[in-house]
């Protein structure tokens, strides 16, 4: 196995540079401080999509508080229409045992 390089420092593997292709170090350090404003230029357009998606993040938690508070407020309805309907049922059994007891008595 012939590959160029060495352990620390192996060859690129990449198209071959040619001189033509070189260059200098001003001209390296605008194209990475370009590449640099690119990334900032992105950050900063991005930041409307992030405030964006934290926005819906909080009006679903909200949301999702509302529908929980709902069941509960529909829950309790239900317990003291239970409650309610209960006491109609024992009121009823008690007026069915006295008119029971009053045919026994007679």
């Amino acid at each position: 196995m012939s590959v160029p390089g060495t352990i620390g420092r192996p060859a690129q593997h990449g198209p071959r540079r040619n001189s033509e292709m070189t260059f200098t170090t001003n001209e390296l350090a605008a194209a990475r401080r370009s590449s640099q404003e690119e990334n900032r230029t992105r950050k900063l357009q991005l930041i409307p999509e992030a405030l964006a998606r934290s926005h819906m993040a909080e009006r679903a938690r909200e949301a999702e508080s509302q529908r929980m508070a709902g069941q509960l407020a529909h829950a309790r309805r239900l317990e003291r229409k239970s409650q309610r309907l209960q006491r109609k049922a024992e009121r009823a059994s008690n007026r069915a045992r006295r008119a029971l007891a009053q045919a026994v008595m007679q």
